[in-house]
């Protein structure tokens, strides 16, 4: 599969895992996707506009690299072009990527995640800050004590 990103708009069936059959309808324009399927008996039509999409990401399909117009819920990602040949496939990425003005996203080499942050201070979110700035109590030593008394009786 190769789309030409000048002949735009297009439209052609990409496989789709959800939908019924198996296949859904894309139709791509310069400014939005229109995504056609039918799930469970229920015909829908997806519009997406491009600045929606976070780039054109270059991803190794089944052994082959594939152009895809990548979205942030993956069921709305677009394939564009398919080509065993590395080379034809980098232009078709540079003249996709500047067709819809969106960055270059490179899937094929594995990325390692960043390590966690570590919080400064996880409890401080959970406690109420009054408790941080309040004395705990008065000096109990320096208190009067008295025992053996039945009552006591404050006079003025």
């Amino acid at each position: 599969m190769r789309l030409d990103p000048l002949s735009l708009p297009l439209s052609f069936e990409a496989r789709d895992a959800r939908a019924d059959g198996g296949l859904r309808l894309v139709e791509i324009a310069r400014d939005h996707v229109v995504l056609r399927r039918s799930v469970r008996g229920m015909r829908m039509a997806i519009n997406i506009r491009i600045s929606e999409f976070l780039g054109v990401a270059l991803r190794t399909v089944d052994g082959a690299p594939t152009l895809i117009l990548k979205h942030r819920d993956p069921s709305l990602s677009v394939p564009l072009a398919s080509d065993p040949e590395s080379d034809a496939i980098g232009h078709a990425w540079q003249h996709w990527s500047e067709t819809f003005a969106l960055p270059q996203l490179d899937e094929t080499r594995p990325v390692r995640s960043a390590p966690r942050r570590r919080r400064r201070n996880a409890i401080r979110a959970r406690r109420p800050s009054i408790l941080m700035r309040r004395r705990l109590g008065r000096d109990i030593a320096g208190m009067d004590v008295y025992r053996g008394e039945r009552e006591i009786i404050a006079r003025n």
